[in-house]
């Protein structure tokens, strides 16, 4: 067992899981953390956002209700004709659930012998940390200290209706009219949410599509449904400035266009929390846009410093952060450690429907990067999908020429989050297609066109 000092900066999934994995070897660990344990994940991002969405979920369930044979009606029997949410009781209780997770991973760290330091941590060189004027010598020290929102000196955020993603839970009244500016998943999961909640939404996006980053397919499916439900799409429209006068937001677009509403949320990305952290004097070499570099084992161009999560940029997932962070601990604690692989993470935008994606995309075969054998199903012909009233998405699986093995996958659909576990299983497991048919599914259940796509790509 080790008996090595490591030091994290950042309570966030990539400083606690590492923290857990260190302990759990034998080191002596102590987190320094500034935000609270959880990290932006857990206390303003992650669990806040996809506990507002499970609440627009049932929105969306409810909306359909009626093509399912469900009517609603009042205590005197007339046709209800109204559905409203309580923006003030859903966002207690997203901050309730917040608080509580970040509470049960306080405890857990406690019952591993970790040792938790309220401050913000500097190095003093690659081996010290100091908090507050306290000195902590370290065998190694991992920098986990995530990103924030990003802003633009003249789109400023004022807390109340101008809002980043991370303050948009102290809203108890719910906005009247909601421009969404960004595009990307952040943009799109709130914009999707909150239209959902009832709330009209006019997502101005630079790019000529929503989701620019993610399976052309599925971004066209999760934009003509958006538009179906109301949201007004403003492509191509590149926002110039946000101002607000009294209870009125203006988005100022740079083709003199202006898009007014009750509120706005910025979704223009992250910067690194990597100011002032004495990461460049202990010989941390940094990217250009302020993030760490790291290579696929975590580690810094600093002997003893390694780096996790969004600070580095390479992937801004929770699970990313977390993995990044356990490889760290594994490789400077002597442990089996296999370098991080982003061909095999699984990711998921919470829309309404989700998109969810693992290994390589349609766009690498498009482009020639890979050779693979393509293959999509229409949700709207699966049973199940049909008995719960779901029109939209589909499945895509991609599996090399000649062997067979799946190579990616993207699944549109309600539960995408859930579904794209055994196509991640695939991938990560290098199974042939036919490996993948052959494993039974439930009829009728939305997996079976897992399946059935997988079937399809089978060749004598």
């Amino acid at each position: 067992m080790s008996s090595d000092k490591v030091v994290i900066l950042g309570g966030g999934p990539g400083g606690y899981e590492a923290a857990l994995v260190a302990s759990q070897l034998g080191a002596e660990v102590t987190v320094v953390d500034s935000d609270g344990i959880g990290g932006s994940a857990v206390l303003t991002d992650c669990v806040p956002s996809k506990t507002l969405i499970a609440t627009a979920e049932v929105m969306t369930e409810v909306a359909a209700a009626a093509e399912l044979g469900i009517d609603f009606h009042d205590h005197e029997g007339d046709a209800a004709t109204t559905i409203r949410v309580d923006l003030a009781r859903v966002n207690a209780r997203v901050k309730a659930l917040a608080g509580e997770q970040s509470a049960d991973i306080a405890r857990r760290l406690d019952k591993e012998g970790v040792r938790v330091v309220q401050g913000r941590g500097r190095l003093d060189g690659p081996g010290c940390v100091v908090v507050d004027g306290a000195s902590y010598d370290a065998d190694a020290i991992l920098v986990a200290t995530g990103a924030a929102p990003r802003t633009l000196p003249s789109a400023q955020p004022d807390g109340e209706r101008i809002l980043t993603w991370e303050q948009v839970y102290d809203l108890t009244d719910v906005p009247t009219e909601l421009i969404v500016v960004g595009s990307g998943v952040t943009g799109a999961e709130f914009a999707s949410a909150y239209l959902a909640l009832g709330i009209p939404v006019t997502l101005v996006s630079s790019r000529d599509r929503v989701l620019p980053g993610e399976d052309a397919d599925a971004s066209k499916v999760l934009e003509d449904v958006s538009i179906r439900r109301g949201m007004t799409v403003l492509s191509k429209s590149r926002m110039e400035s946000v101002t607000r006068d009294g209870d009125v937001v203006t988005v100022r677009l740079t083709d003199g266009r202006e898009v007014q509403g009750s509120h706005c949320i910025l979704a223009l990305g992250s910067v690194p929390n990597t100011v002032d952290l004495g990461l460049e004097e202990a010989g941390v070499v940094l990217k250009d846009n302020g993030f760490v570099n790291v290579d696929r084992v975590s580690r810094t161009s600093a002997r003893g410093v390694y780096a996790a999560g969004d600070c580095t940029g390479v992937l801004m997932l929770a699970s990313v952060a977390a993995m990044q962070g356990r490889i760290a601990m594994w490789h400077f604690l002597g442990d089996t450690v296999h370098p991080l692989d982003l061909k095999k993470v699984s990711s998921n935008v919470f829309t309404a429907p989700e998109i969810a994606t693992v290994g390589w995309t349609q766009q690498a075969v498009d482009a020639g990067e890979i050779q693979a054998e393509v293959v999509t199903l229409p949700l709207s012909g699966n049973p199940r999908a049909r008995m719960q009233g779901v029109r939209d998405g589909f499945v895509k699986l991609l599996c090399r020429p000649g062997t067979g093995i799946v190579v990616g996958g993207v699944v549109v659909g309600p539960r995408a989050s859930e579904l794209i576990h055994p196509v991640s299983i695939a991938v990560a497991e290098s199974l042939t297609a036919d490996q993948l048919a052959q494993a039974f599914t439930v009829y009728p259940s939305v997996s079976g066109s897992i399946a059935e796509a997988a079937r399809r790509l089978h060749r004598f």
